[in-house]
């Protein structure tokens, strides 16, 4: 398509042609046919000129063009080796990469068979242990006698008797029998205490990181004996779990950290509370028909309030444990999991069952050793549980080097000594107990409450307990 400069430089060219004409005709005396020819050669020539320097301007833009393409190539051409010489370096970190990752596999085949070996030493180890708890049970036997023995010979005279001297006893076997034999007063002591209401809670906060902003508090029980002397949940649980006193002991703690949450609860709604409940409460259909009431009654509490269990616990749940699991859930309330032995974990059987938090104690998820022998390693131990909408928790810190290391794995709360301890409450003034709890601790049921002592100990726990300036504190923080 004819351009509409092209058209004007013709009609230029045109009309400065046919006045040169009409010029030489009206000066010069020349003939129009003469005009005409020197127009027409004037026209000519105008074409002619316009022509070369077209040609000429055209020459040089494309010269241009052949430089500028020239120097694209150029470039090309580095960025072309720029790119070969990173593709170079790939290859040889790949390499290296490669090498290394054979390094760490042939590294830790020799761990897990170093790890072989030590476990074989601890199977000897513990049967060793074993043959020494059953001679220091036998030595016990033969120290305490139930009935003094008879001997069928008969003796016609009084024998002297000869005392033979008794071949050492080891340490281990020493420390075994003195822990049998305080059995029974460490069980006395325990009864002592549930029955007379000696059940201290502690409190321990659950920090989010890395802001360590408080989030929850965990509830720790203590008992204390007749002399103040504090016996830690690790002394007693077991021996109580055994004697059938752990039903009255959790009962006391539920309702405690009901009573805590709700003054927490007056002055913010942003902190929870964690309850540790036992296997055998939840086994036990009387004791946990009493918890299940108190809980029903309180279940306005539910995101607030997450009951704990043992990892053991919930890995042997019977039918019985399952249908109450389901009851506690259908309430709303959720479940968190400690006492974590290994990583071996199922986020969504845990999930499908109301877990929403695993505590896992630091030094379990900063060790290498566990983390390679472990389905998935620690790193991704955080968006796996995510996944199935559980948290994760740090338990057990104790540096600022631990809490480095555990903000690279994502996690999102800790708990520990670095942050603070347990802190103990005033006990409160009554705590009612349950009739299943009551039944196995042999023990009376309170007489029932005045209505002037309803009211007077619902005025005086308006004031500002103990407990009451922990919750202010809190709040205030």
């Amino acid at each position: 398509m004819v351009r509409v400069s092209t058209i004007f430089i013709a009609i230029c060219m045109v009309l400065i042609a046919a006045s040169l004409g009409l010029i030489l005709y009206a000066m010069t005396g020349l003939s129009m046919r003469e005009s005409a020819l020197v127009a027409l050669a004037a026209l000519v020539c105008l074409i002619l000129y316009n022509a070369i320097s077209v040609r000429i301007r055209r020459g040089t833009g494309a010269s241009g063009q052949i430089a500028d393409l020239s120097r694209g190539t150029a470039d090309l051409a580095r960025q072309v080796a720029e790119y070969g010489r990173r593709m170079a370096l790939i290859e040889s970190r790949l390499a290296s990469a490669d090498n290394v990752a054979q390094d760490r596999a042939r590294a830790v085949m020799g761990e897990i068979g170093e790890l072989g070996v030590m476990i074989k030493h601890l199977a000897g180890s513990v049967a060793t242990h074993d043959e020494l708890l059953t001679s220091a049970t036998s030595l016990t036997a033969a120290h305490h006698p139930s009935q003094p023995q008879m001997t069928d010979a008969p003796q016609t005279q009084p024998v002297e008797p000869v005392h033979a001297a008794e071949p050492p006893v080891p340490v281990a076997l020493q420390a075994a029998a003195e822990a049998i034999s305080n059995l029974p007063d460490m069980l006395a002591a325990i009864k002592s205490a549930a029955d007379a209401n000696r059940i201290d809670l502690y409190l321990q906060p659950i920090v989010s990181l890395p802001q360590r902003k408080v989030r929850f508090y965990e509830a720790v029980s203590r008992l204390r004996d007749e002399k103040d002397h504090v016996f830690t949940a690790g002394q007693f649980i077991d021996i109580a779990e055994a004697s059938g006193i752990i039903g009255q002991i959790d009962y006391t703690v539920l309702f405690r950290c009901v009573q805590v949450l709700r003054r927490l609860q007056v002055r913010t709604k942003d902190v929870g509370m964690f309850c540790n409940i036992s296997g055998a409460t939840l086994a036990s259909p009387d004791i946990f028909g009493e918890c299940i009431a108190f809980l029903e009654a309180n279940r306005a509490l539910a995101p607030s309030l997450v009951l704990e269990f043992k990892q053991s616990a919930f890995r042997s749940l019977g039918p019985v444990e399952i249908e109450h699991l389901a009851a506690l859930k259908r309430l709303g309330f959720q479940f968190s999991i400690d006492n974590i032995a290994d990583l071996k974990i199922d986020g969504r059987e845990l999930a499908d069952r109301g877990v929403r938090y695993i505590k896992v104690p630091a030094p379990l998820l900063l060790d290498q050793k566990e983390a390679a022998a472990s389905d998935i390693h620690t790193a991704d131990l955080t968006s796996l549980l995510t996944r199935f909408g559980i948290d994760l928790i740090a338990e057990k810190i104790e540096g600022e080097r631990s809490v480095a290391d555990l903000l690279d794995y994502d996690v999102r709360f800790g708990q520990g000594f670095l942050f603070s301890a347990p802190r103990p409450l005033r006990p409160e003034a009554a705590v009612p107990t349950p009739v299943a709890a009551s039944r196995q601790s042999k023990a009376p049921l309170p007489p029932p409450a005045e209505p002037a002592a309803i009211a007077a100990r619902a005025a005086a726990e308006t004031r500002l307990s103990g407990t009451a300036a922990l919750a202010r504190r809190i709040a205030q923080s």
